[in-house]
């Protein structure tokens, strides 16, 4: 299996980002954190998963390798594919995804296109028990419980859940709620 890969990024493109690993093109379908990491840098190291199907191999790459462990983990929710799962890891920071599973937070799974209620609770009831310790633990005034203030808020102020999430993806996480709410609605305008 490749874990792991250490090139040049050379390309972009719906597929994924190509890699160059002495001379070596490999297309990766990254997370977005991973994308990020790939702008602008001469080396990148990417953490990979290599998918295997009867008539593909497809590699899938992550900034690090928390965020290739929870790929993995819901790749063992019913339903969900390799596709569902790179988009549910892209969406937000693994820690948070991690907190939202120990919270039993499915409405921030449901924000996710192609997720939709049903999935959603299975994703947090099938992973919950897979989590470690650190992720069970009670945080106070965590980022992620201001992340569902600002949400509710926007919801409350006529906002799917859909939007909320992305209106509050666009802000800065470390905001109090108030604030991220009031960039969100300022970005919509």
């Amino acid at each position: 299996m490749i874990s792991r890969l250490r090139g040049i990024p050379v390309s972009r493109s719906v597929e994924g980002l190509v890699l160059d690993v002495n001379g070596v093109g490999y297309l990766v379908a990254a997370s977005s954190a991973a994308l990020r990491r790939a702008n602008g840098s001469g080396e990148l190291v990417v953490e990979t998963y290599l998918h295997v199907r009867e008539d593909a191999l497809q590699l899938y790459g992550f900034a690090d390798a928390a965020e290739r462990e929870l790929f993995t983990q819901l790749l063992t929710v019913n339903g969900i594919g390799p596709k569902v799962a790179l988009a549910i890891v892209s969406g937000s920071a693994t820690a948070d995804l991690r907190r939202a599973i120990a919270r039993e937070d499915a409405a921030r799974f449901q924000a996710i296109p192609g997720i939709g209620k049903k999935t959603a609770e299975r994703i947090v009831l099938e992973l919950k028990g897979k989590l470690g310790a650190e992720d069970l633990a009670p945080v106070a005034a965590s980022g992620t419980d201001e992340h569902v203030t600002a949400r509710e808020a926007l919801v409350e102020l006529g906002y799917s859940l859909g939007e909320a999430e992305q209106a509050l993806a666009a802000v800065d996480a470390e905001l109090p709620p108030q604030e991220r709410v009031r960039l969100a609605l300022k970005a919509a305008a």
